[in-house]
């Protein structure tokens, strides 16, 4: 029975120490309070993990299937098939100025084509083509593809700027396509 207690008093000793060595826990970091905000007419929001290439971190936040035209403040264009629109937002994470093209974004449809944004609908709907996106900073745009009128969306190959690894901007990754 001695033995037994100082075991046990040496492991509470032990265990004491050890926990007084542990470091402290960080306090959560810090997160800017965005406002929610309601989507648009027949915008679904999209569920996704932001995904990081190169230097740009990718947020696809809203979808929206089924338009048969787009119009701007100077012309309306009808879509050949469909236009879908994916709303997201880019963030540079690198410390220097990423030189971003939005007409690289590919949509990958179910039945794996690929489709380049829709430069008249680009054009009219005034979104950006090539951009630099600044260190740090955070842009919030729309993508419209032209498609088939029956096409379902299924993933953004994404392209995030020239990096010193992949200089040529080859690589791109892919992600998934996900109503919420």
């Amino acid at each position: 029975m001695v033995l037994t207690g100082k075991i046990a008093a040496a492991g509470l000793v032990l265990g004491i120490v050890l926990a007084g060595c542990s470091a402290p826990a960080e306090p959560p970091a810090a997160v800017y309070p965005l406002v929610p905000r309601t989507v648009r007419p027949h915008e679904k929001p999209l569920v996704a993990a932001p995904t990081t290439e190169g230097d740009t971190v990718f947020e696809l936040i809203g979808l929206t299937t089924g338009m048969t035209s787009v119009l701007g403040s100077h012309a309306e264009w009808p879509a050949k098939g469909q236009f879908v629109r994916i709303r997201l937002v880019i963030t540079n994470t690198g410390r220097t100025t990423v030189p971003f093209d939005a007409n690289r974004q590919l949509l990958i449809t179910s039945d794996a084509a690929q489709h380049a944004p829709d430069s008249q609908a680009m054009l009219i709907k005034r979104q950006p083509g090539r951009i630099d996106v600044g260190a740090n900073d955070r842009l919030e745009f729309d993508l419209y593809y032209d498609v088939a009128k029956d096409a379902v969306p299924a993933a953004l190959r994404a392209f995030g700027g020239p990096t010193l690894a992949d200089f040529s901007d080859r690589t791109g990754v892919d992600i998934p396509i996900a109503a919420g």
